[in-house]
């Protein structure tokens, strides 16, 4: 068959124009698909720089980090001044760090935002830096101008660097007691486990590398509780963590704060003797508090043994009380004391007819803990002042019995003041197994309405804490009459009066998974002793005690059908609470077992579902099946 030539340039033609077709889709897919490719590629490593730091949150957080050899992270907040001021610095130090070899990347996370990044690496303030190195965090402690920040990055980025080794010194039973006879330290007992402790644990280490500096050094050390059980047993470890100053081996609790700076001047103001050699009359004069106690020590040479013992207990006692020595023979005359004497002064503002006007310990041996007791029996006046500065005075004297109106000891005032004092050193001289004092109502108008006597109108209001802790608010009178107070503390002492309970109203809907428990109802629900009972003591503003609410209501749910357990909680700051179950921060948590209600356990463990469960299961007496004869 014959085809024409128009034909066949037409065939031709059509062929080339498929074939371009074909080869323009071929690249076209080839290209797209190369695109998605890309597109996905950037997806899975994608993240926003702004001024060459890296944005991170939580979905890139891991990715990024992670993949780099050295990387630095600070977690802000956008409002933060702190964060502002460091900004450019920290851009600057970016872009330099970006460019150096091998590069090293900083970046930032807003944790006002990634709140889960921010609780995940401990987050408490405004800005806080980590570095990391190899997958391990530290805490970044160095300049915060872009050079320093360098200098800083560029030396950990070094491949032959290696983390200092720890200055805190950990310690077994074969160690312990060697460490302790140095002069002074601070031992912390942990649990691997505990979040408390993990907190700490960077502060105490920072600290120790500033005390190991101090003249003379003080040394911190760490106990692993959980292994070396005989040594937490020997000095009373209930808790997580708990810190103990040791002195030539005497042990004594820590009652500092629990930052660096705080650990570090705490343990710098217990170094030394807390008793101070006084050289003259008139410095040891000038030397006694004015409105508080003084002890002073009176020998006439250092080399009585007298003298150690009296320094030791100065040691034990110096967050509670001032102390001095003298070896001077006019002091010893002045104030008619034989020598080896340790004298509790009261201020002068406080001595009555009815109470000698300072307290003599003599004997010709003593030992430590002899003068410690002497001087916790006299360390209040007959009738004192409760004020702030002396409110930890009182806190383990009961019956306390407060006498509230306007104390005033300034000129204009003193008068009146000391009337009723006066008046109040009577009654409390025929009651000496009731502690007294006074103080000022408007200082103390918490108080005042916490007996509920804030509406009585009354110049003058009586409220005491019985044995039991519970208050015990005195009827006001329309005029002093000693018989009516007479008749009350008798009352009191015999138990025949009616507490006053701070306490929310009674919860009228009972059907909750967590129990609610109010001060009217906390006898008849923690108290009961068919039940075991797990009780949370909150603050409404606690932000840990929110975080727990979800878990708590898990296990209440959990355990629903647990007739004889009770998963509770109470508002500890509308509601009153017995003595046992002192609430010491939030939350706090008691377990009341069916057969301890006045010794309750406090619990101090981790605080998921599966911990509270186990817990449960192991110390329950009537719960799970079990009974107080399966404890037995």
């Amino acid at each position: 068959m014959k085809v024409s030539t128009k034909m066949q340039l037409w065939l031709l033609l059509s062929g080339f124009l498929l074939l371009s077709a074909v080869v323009r889709c071929d690249e076209s897919g080839s290209k797209e698909d190369d695109a998605d490719d890309d597109d996905e590629g950037e997806k899975s490593t994608e993240v926003q720089e702004e001024d060459d730091v890296l944005v991170l949150d939580t979905k890139n957080f891991d990715d990024i980090v992670y993949s780099k050899d050295t990387v630095l992270v600070e977690f802000y907040a956008p409002w933060c001044g702190h964060c502002k001021s460091l900004a450019p610095e920290y851009a600057k130090a970016a872009k330099l760090l970006k460019e150096s070899q091998p590069p090293i990347s900083l970046a930032k996370v807003d944790a006002t935002v990634e709140n889960d990044l921010a609780s995940r690496f401990d987050v408490s303030g405004y800005p806080t830096l980590k570095w990391f190195k190899k997958g391990e965090v530290y805490d970044y402690d160095g300049p915060r101008e872009a050079n320093g920040i360098v200098s800083y990055m560029k030396e950990r980025a070094d491949p032959s660097w290696k983390p200092p080794p720890e200055v805190v010194v950990s310690l077994a039973k074969d160690t312990f007691d060697d460490f302790i006879q140095q002069e002074i330290s601070l031992v912390e007992f942990y649990a691997p486990w505990c979040g408390h402790c993990k907190k700490l644990a960077p502060e105490y280490e920072k600290a120790a590398k500033q005390l190991i500096k101090h003249d003379p050094p003080i040394p911190l050390a760490k106990v692993d509780a959980t292994v070396e059980n005989e040594l937490a047993s020997k000095y009373g470890v209930t808790g997580y963590p708990t810190l103990k100053i040791f002195r030539k081996g005497r042990a004594q609790d820590y009652k500092g704060p629990r930052d660096e700076m705080g650990l570090v001047n705490h343990m710098i103001s217990q170094s030394g003797e807390a008793s101070k050699m006084q050289v003259s009359l008139r410095e040891l004069q000038q030397y006694m508090a004015e409105d508080a106690v003084t002890i002073i020590g009176f020998f006439d040479n250092l080399n009585d043994p007298r003298f150690r013992n009296y320094l030791d207990a100065a040691n034990d006692l110096r967050d509670d009380f001032k102390f001095g020595h003298t070896l001077l023979p006019e002091a010893l005359s002045t104030y008619r004391v034989n020598p080896g004497s340790v004298v509790v002064f009261n201020a002068p503002r406080f001595y009555t007819k009815y109470e000698p006007k300072w307290n003599i310990y003599h004997k010709e041996e003593y030992t430590t803990d002899e003068v410690n007791k002497f001087v916790k029996k006299h360390k209040l006046p007959l009738v004192g002042e409760y004020q702030h500065t002396t409110e930890k005075m009182y806190k383990d004297q009961k019956p306390l019995c407060l006498v509230f109106y306007t104390v005033d000891f300034s000129f204009d005032f003193r008068e009146a003041t000391q009337l009723w004092r006066n008046k109040i050193a009577s009654i409390a001289n025929k009651y000496r197994n009731i502690t007294f004092a006074v103080a000022d109502e408007e200082k103390f108008k918490h108080l005042v309405e916490e007996f509920g006597l804030d509406d009585s109108g009354e110049e003058l209001n009586i409220g005491c804490y019985g044995k039991d802790g519970k208050r015990y608010p005195m009827e006001p009178m329309e005029e002093f009459e000693s018989a009516e107070v007479w008749e009350f503390l008798d009352k009191l002492m015999k138990g025949k009066l009616k507490p006053h309970i701070k306490s929310q109203p009674i919860p009228k809907k009972k059907e909750r998974l967590v129990t609610i428990v109010v001060g009217q109802t906390f006898d008849k629900i923690v108290k009961d002793k068919t039940k075991d009972v797990l009780i949370e003591m909150y603050a409404p503003w606690c932000g840990h005690c929110k975080q727990l609410e979800p878990k708590y209501i898990e296990l209440a749910k959990k355990y629903k059908k647990e007739k004889n357990l009770v998963i509770a909680k109470l508002d500890a700051t509308a509601n009153d609470v017995p003595e046992e179950y002192r609430v010491e921060g939030f939350p706090t948590i008691y377990f009341a077992p069916s057969n301890k209600k006045d010794a309750p356990l406090k619990y101090d463990g981790p605080r998921e579902v599966e911990d509270f469960s186990k817990y449960l299961e192991e110390h329950a007496t009537v719960s799970f099946g079990k009974s107080l004869r399966d404890e037995l």
